[in-house]
């Protein structure tokens, strides 16, 4: 317990110490005068052709497999859950009264409002489409909100840098894949729609990316142990407590989905560490001890992936396929 609060405090002391570089980095958020909003993707309900409006969403989507459905709505629901995100992510912003003006709360609650128009754009397509079964995806979003989030990073702020670094990446190759395939799928409504939401995650992505790095340059003994102790862990996905009331290996089925269609596979899992080891510059840091040891298992980590990925391959091939309630219990 003393040493959870001697680097807990210390890790508090360098993130303080980065106010003014988190200052100078809020600029990749957007102002809400020149944001994008959901209602600029969707028909407008108050126009006279608003009928019309919602039947040209509707004739593309109705084309949509429901392999690209069951992935759309845990897309969705992944976003929905954003409340018990914000929670996580406030141990760094120590934003207490809500309404702090230093840069770590002023770039969680921009990074935040912007977060929240993913889920309301998913939501309100979904819904109109006619498509899958909303009240199966609200008690979804209801159970994994009820469910809670963990990262498996406290009380290790730099871990949740780490985490947010990944994750974001992750959510943008998500997105984009998705959105490949309702283009080839002939929606491009909805293709319009992730590849917007992607370009949110790449600017995220940037911002934590860079604040660990900035990380590594002020502690870098301690941020590779950081590292190294969420990549030992293997980084927990957002949504992997979602539940449908029905099913209690839900995402499990769906990351069997997921990899089957390329939206998100072991093999982009091992990309995006490659891509952070590198960027971060772990191999050429100069560190002693347990963060040397943590250094060695990183500099090897993406080629265990990778091999992981061959096996997970093989696995999800032989996979049954399973019955989803979001698509009236059809099986993918």
């Amino acid at each position: 317990m003393d040493r959870e609060k001697e680097m807990l405090g210390s890790q508090q002391e360098v993130l303080r110490g980065m106010e003014a570089f988190v200052g100078d980095n809020l600029s990749l958020l957007v102002p809400v005068e020149k944001a994008w909003q959901p209602s600029d993707y969707l028909p407008d309900l108050t126009a006279q052709d608003w009928r019309e409006q919602i039947q040209r969403l509707r004739e593309p989507a109705a084309g949509l497999s429901d392999e690209v459905l069951v992935v759309l709505v845990a897309d969705m629901v992944t976003e929905e859950a954003l409340p018990s995100y914000s929670v996580s992510l406030n141990l760094l912003a120590e934003d207490y009264e809500g309404t702090s003006e230093r840069p770590w709360a002023r770039w969680l609650r921009g990074w935040t409002s912007e977060e929240n128009r993913h889920g309301d754009l998913l939501n309100a397509y979904l819904r109109l489409t006619g498509r899958v079964d909303m009240r199966a995806v609200e008690v979804t979003v209801h159970h994994l909100l009820n469910n809670g989030f963990n990262a498996r990073a406290y009380p290790d702020l730099y871990g949740g840098l780490v985490y947010t670094a990944f994750q974001e990446r992750a959510t943008k190759i998500s997105h984009a894949n998705v959105g490949k395939l309702a283009g080839g799928q002939g929606d491009a409504a909805l293709a319009k729609i992730c590849q917007k939401i992607a370009g949110d995650e790449a600017r995220h992505e940037a911002f934590y990316t860079k604040a660990m790095g900035h990380v590594m340059d002020q502690d870098p003994e301690g941020g590779m142990i950081s590292i190294g102790s969420m990549l030992r862990r293997v980084i927990a996905m957002p949504g992997r407590l979602m539940f449908d009331g029905k099913d209690p290996d839900l995402f499990e089925h769906f990351a069997i989905v997921a990899q089957r269609l390329g939206v998100y596979t072991v093999d982009d899992y091992a990309s995006i560490v490659e891509h952070l080891i590198s960027t971060w510059d772990v191999a050429r840091r100069s560190v002693t001890g347990k963060a040397a040891r943590s250094q060695e298992f990183l500099c090897k980590h993406a080629e265990k992936c990778r091999a992981v990925a061959a096996q997970t391959a093989e696995t999800v091939a032989k996979a049954p396929p399973v019955a989803f309630s979001w698509i009236y219990d059809r099986k993918v």
